[in-house]
């Protein structure tokens, strides 16, 4: 039975093969992916505006996030993705001979794939990150754009210069590669970590967030990205919180 839950759906994406092998199918799936993220939290700080039962929620409460700067976020990744990224997915397109398979993975073995590329990719953006705040060059050079803003939100997600961007891209596509994940793995994988990025960076501690899903505090979510963004030298992981444990940058909110 486990062997049939995702055939359906991987049958009909099947049904759509030309669409997933298509050179534009990466870029416009990830822009879109995001976006749609993004929309929830658009409509919370529109809302936050007026009423105060929203409002209690933002990690800076004081902040507000205004017409210019989505509009400085949302151009600044269009613009990474069209010029930037759609040519080496292009490229990558062209090097590919790739068949897509005809059986959808067990469903246990989506969510292990899934979860141990998680952890990957984690531990490579810690490093990367930490790297780039230890290095002035690198953070003056690479990684200084993402941290224009102290006070985190959604759209503040993939505000980056070109090459950050590629590296994060270059993790996150390569690492479900590495591991041989099924294709299905794949798009389930790009799936959740767009959606955690988006959420670490939301600029609220809802109480439905992951980090208060995830028990003993091996997570630490928005309200921990939001504490390394106004203060820059804490919380380098994305998402668990177990590497900063170790390497003593680990910082909580009171």
């Amino acid at each position: 039975m486990e062997m049939m839950i995702l055939q359906p759906l991987w049958d009909f994406l099947l049904g759509h093969a030309s669409l997933l092998q298509s050179p534009l199918f990466p870029v416009f799936f990830s822009l879109g992916a995001y976006l749609t993220c993004c929309l929830p939290y658009l409509l919370l700080d529109l809302l936050s505006l007026r009423w105060a039962s929203v409002r209690r929620y933002k990690l800076q409460s004081k902040s507000t996030v205004s017409w210019a700067s989505v509009w400085s976020c949302l151009s600044l990744t269009l613009y990474n993705h069209l010029v930037f990224l759609l040519p080496v997915t292009v490229l990558h397109w062209h090097l590919s001979t790739g068949q897509l398979p005809a059986q959808a993975p067990a469903l246990p073995r989506l969510l292990a794939q899934v979860f141990v590329c998680l952890l990957l990719f984690d531990f490579q953006s810690f490093t990367w990150h930490l790297l780039h705040h230890r290095v002035p060059w690198l953070y003056c050079t690479f990684h200084k754009v993402h941290h224009t803003y102290t006070s985190t939100s959604a759209l503040t997600t993939e505000a980056s210069g070109a090459m950050e961007t590629l590296s994060l891209g270059f993790f996150s596509g390569c690492t479900p590669v590495l591991l041989g994940l099924h294709p299905l793995s794949q798009l389930s994988f790009f799936l959740l970590n767009i959606w955690l990025s988006v959420e670490d960076h939301c600029g609220y501690d809802l109480p439905w967030a992951t980090h208060r899903v995830v028990p003993l505090q091996l997570y630490g979510g928005a309200r921990h990205h939001d504490l390394h963004h106004l203060k820059s030298n804490c919380n380098y992981a994305p998402y668990f919180t177990h590497w900063d444990r170790l390497i003593g940058t680990l910082e909580t909110r009171d």
